[in-house]
């Protein structure tokens, strides 16, 4: 069962408090007009006798450096329908919302736009975005053939709210060099304890660096602590729920654990900047990072010479739980609302042709994200990317972010931000917890609760 489609909008209290600062737009009542565009629940918009636009414009972060392998795709779909696509690119997810935040004021909205998994929410909230149902109807697009835990992390209030595209999951990269001059097996650690068992052979092996590098804030920490917390029995959040889970005894548990394994067991480090280019380097044995990484590290090092084979390995697990501890992540694609149905419906047809099987193939190859359809086959990639089997082979398995990251306005800056306070400022692990669930309620009773219809 998706778990996006099992609460509904309306009815979902927290205890009242008052406003928090976070990152990002915030959110607002949408006006009458982005409303009025919306209008049609049950699928959205009707599209009964619209023709597509003959141009469309696609605002896109361009995840993993895709740029080249999307325009390739913007040609191909270019001379089968004759529909023009400008590509717009921006630095980074967090560019790209902010700029089509600013549209909605100022004008001169994209037809097609990327919003990662902790930005669409807040646009959806503000009526911003249309119901996908109808137009991917009119377009003839396949919805039954995506990846159903892709797809379903666009569902809410039975509505479809975007699809997916550069959709991705954490892996546990290692230095497979350090592994066997270690002495352990070519394979990944099924349960966090049993790294740190490990943790002293590869600190040896690697002149007493550390074994392990947790992510570098920026590199989404709060994202990638979901798989410590679930191992645990803990979560940001309670399942299926906005009511904050930070202070269970095992949410606290998994973060202890996290500062323990840099002051106390001393085995690993979180890193200051990119930490696949501290494993690039020798500056750690294993990390973990995105699939769509994948690629990115076999070129770092490459041009450094092959100073090791790369080993990827599923998520570790932990005391409570070792399956069912992935989390989903990356970007989908949505649809303005405010602009001609005639863009609408040609923008559909766009996102159908760019994550159609062969493309989602072509895309995984450049990048490493994982194809977003089921029909899709990947396996000839895998020579070249090993990680991206890997990758594949967990993703059926994986499970949808809590909603305290993905549906609270900027609360993935303040996860990541507690987690960088308890790993690099050894702060009390109890207390931070308990602050950041106050800020997470703030977030919800002041930005989210109020928009709910």
């Amino acid at each position: 069962m998706i778990r996006r489609r099992l609460l509904p909008r309306a009815g979902l209290t927290v205890g009242a408090l008052a406003l928090a600062a976070c990152a990002g737009p915030s959110v607002a009542p949408g006006g009458a007009d982005a409303a009025a565009s919306v209008e049609g629940a049950g699928g959205g918009p009707d599209f009964a006798g619209v023709e597509p636009a003959d141009s469309i414009t696609f605002w896109s972060a361009n995840p993993g450096n895709s740029g080249e392998v999307t325009q390739e795709i913007i040609d191909a779909f270019t001379a089968e329908t004759g529909i023009e696509v400008e590509l717009v690119p921006t630095a980074s997810y967090e560019e790209v919302a902010q700029k089509f935040q600013t549209a909605q004021a100022g004008g001169g909205l994209p037809d097609v736009v990327t919003l990662s998994d902790v930005w669409w929410f807040r646009f959806y909230l503000n009526d911003q975005i249309i119901p996908l149902g109808n137009v991917l109807e009119a377009a003839d697009v396949d919805t039954d053939d995506y990846r159903p835990v892709f797809y379903g992390d666009y569902t809410y209030d039975g509505e479809q709210w975007g699809v997916p595209f550069a959709r991705s999951t954490p892996l546990f990269y290692y230095n497979k060099q350090l592994w066997e001059a270690a002495g352990l097996p070519d394979r990944g650690p099924e349960t966090w304890e049993e790294l740190a068992e490990w943790a002293p052979k590869l600190a040896e092996a690697n002149g007493g660096k550390p074994a392990f590098e947790w992510p570098e804030i920026a590199g989404y920490a709060g994202w990638v602590a979901q798989n410590v917390l679930w191992g645990y029995g803990g979560s940001w959040s309670l399942e299926d729920s906005f009511e904050p889970n930070t202070t269970s005894e095992e949410s606290i548990a998994a973060m202890q654990f996290v500062q323990d394994s840099v002051y106390t067991d001393k085995w690993a480090a979180q890193a200051s900047t990119d930490s696949t280019l501290s494993l690039v380097a020798g500056a750690s044995a294993a990390t973990i990072a995105s699939s769509g990484s994948g690629v990115g590290i076999l070129k770092a090092l490459a041009d450094a010479g092959d100073p090791f084979e790369l080993g990827a390995a599923p998520l570790p697990g932990g005391p409570v739980a070792t399956s069912g501890v992935v989390p989903t992540g990356g970007t989908g694609v949505s649809i303005p609302a405010g602009i001609e149905p005639e863009k609408q419906l040609a923008a559909a047809m766009f996102i159908g042709f760019l994550t159609n099987p062969e493309n989602a193939v072509k895309f995984s190859g450049a990048t490493g994200y994982i194809p977003v359809r089921s029909s899709a086959d990947p396996s000839a990639l895998y020579a070249d990317n090993p990680a991206l089997e890997v990758a594949v082979g967990q993703a059926d398995a994986t499970r949808s972010q809590d909603w305290a990251r993905v549906f609270l306005p900027g609360a993935d800056q303040e996860l990541n931000a507690a987690f960088s306070d308890i790993v690099t400022q050894q702060a009390d692990v109890a207390e931070t917890m308990s602050t950041l669930g106050d800020t997470l309620e703030k977030i919800y009773t002041s930005q989210v609760e109020p928009n709910l219809k």
